[in-house]
């Protein structure tokens, strides 16, 4: 819009000096055809830069078709209909094995241990238990060795149940 507006002022301030140049002194045929030329040339430019404005222009259609969203079904895959994902090794590793909790002979019957060398057979971190929850008792012969699940709980631990 302001290139229409400049170009308008240009094109009127070129056609009244052309008049007023030709009242002073005498007006002949050939200044009047050069001043009508000179306006003929002004808006021809500014057609053909309103023209380049309208190519440049975007143009949106928004007469589009609405349609309605498809449903999401989730399905399960079909090689493993109830597939659960393992604990990450840094939980799964406070898990220990329940097929390790028995109770022994020289121990109280009530109370159960979870057996050293059954956690050193199911359990790959057995070396990093706590010492502090591993309890020494007399079955009769020697001197076996096992961990307390309730010192190991008080630690991190669980005894998981599967």
């Amino acid at each position: 819009m302001h290139k229409r507006f400049i170009a308008l002022i240009v094109a009127s301030a070129v056609a009244i000096t052309g008049i007023s140049a030709s009242q002073a002194r005498a007006a002949d045929a050939e200044d009047i055809i050069g001043g009508l030329a000179a306006i003929a040339l002004l808006g021809v430019a500014v057609k053909h830069f309103s023209d380049e404005n309208k190519k440049n222009t975007v143009t949106h259609n928004y007469n589009h078709i609405y349609k309605a969203p498809k449903k999401h079904v989730r399905k399960q895959p079909k090689h493993r209909p109830h597939h659960v994902r393992p604990l990450p090794k840094r939980v799964a590793r406070y898990n220990l094995p329940q097929r390790c909790l028995h109770t022994f002979e020289g121990y109280s019957p009530k109370r159960p241990l979870l057996g050293t060398q059954c956690l050193n057979k199911h359990y790959k971190y057995s070396d990093s238990l706590p010492q502090q929850c591993k309890v020494g008792f007399w079955n009769g012969k020697k001197v076996k060795r096992a961990y307390e699940p309730a010192c190991l709980r008080q630690k991190g631990y669980r005894v998981s149940y599967k």
